[in-house]
């Protein structure tokens, strides 16, 4: 069997371990490197051009279902494997529409982890069977009024949405994007004027709503 190069995406340290003790027992698969945050996952995946993201949603600075949809962007070719805490629908759908092929949950037996690498290595989706009920039944339903709100921005505008929710300064967002103050002000207008939202605070509850960020999480 020929090998499979894998790139961890977690912010959290143990949980990158754990992940990769357990990737390491499937043969042929190797650790090519691991990021604490979405936006290094998408340089890494640039660079090492993996078979596989293992990809947290939950990270700072760039979420994962975000990563994924740039990772994707860059290389329709690539494999994104979601492995979350969360197990509604709603993040399974946006993790399939941004190009994922797999997603599963975090207290999924290890086995699962390995039938998910598995399956995708074989060019199948896997969905964890704990979420799968979810996601057939919101699929067979209309869209929900806040999903199509989320929706209806942009990548780049949902990328600062999450920045602006994580306390980040003008300066300091355009310095992570490599653009000016000016268009990132451009874009925190452009989202206000979409979402109808006349103040940061507003942003800020309006990512948390939707949970593009979490107040659960502590500051790192």
């Amino acid at each position: 069997m020929s090998a499979l190069r894998v790139v961890l995406a977690d912010d959290h340290t143990l949980v990158r371990a754990g992940i990769r003790a357990l990737v390491e027992t499937i043969e042929g698969a190797v650790i090519v490197a691991e990021a604490d945050n979405g936006r290094e996952a998408v340089s890494l995946a640039r660079t090492h051009h993996p078979d596989l993201i293992v990809m947290d949603i939950s990270m700072k600075e760039l979420n994962g279902i975000e990563a994924t949809l740039q990772i994707v962007a860059d290389n329709p070719e690539a494999r994104v494997l979601i492995l979350s805490m969360h197990a509604t629908e709603d993040f399974v759908r946006r993790a399939l529409r941004a190009g994922a092929v797999g997603y599963i949950v975090k207290d999924s037996a290890p086995l699962e982890l390995r039938m998910a690498i598995e399956a995708i290595r074989r060019g199948e989706v896997f969905v964890s069977s704990r979420v799968s009920q979810h996601l057939v039944a919101g699929l067979s339903g209309k869209a929900r009024p806040e999903d199509t709100a989320l929706d209806a921005l942009t990548p780049r505008q949902r990328e600062i949405l999450q920045l602006i929710a994580e306390g980040k300064s003008t300066k300091e967002i355009a310095f992570a994007l490599s653009v000016s103050i000016k268009t990132v002000e451009t874009h925190r207008a452009a989202l206000m004027d979409r979402l109808g939202i006349r103040d940061v605070a507003g942003l800020v509850l309006f990512a948390v709503r939707h949970k593009l960020v979490s107040v659960e999480r502590p500051d790192e």
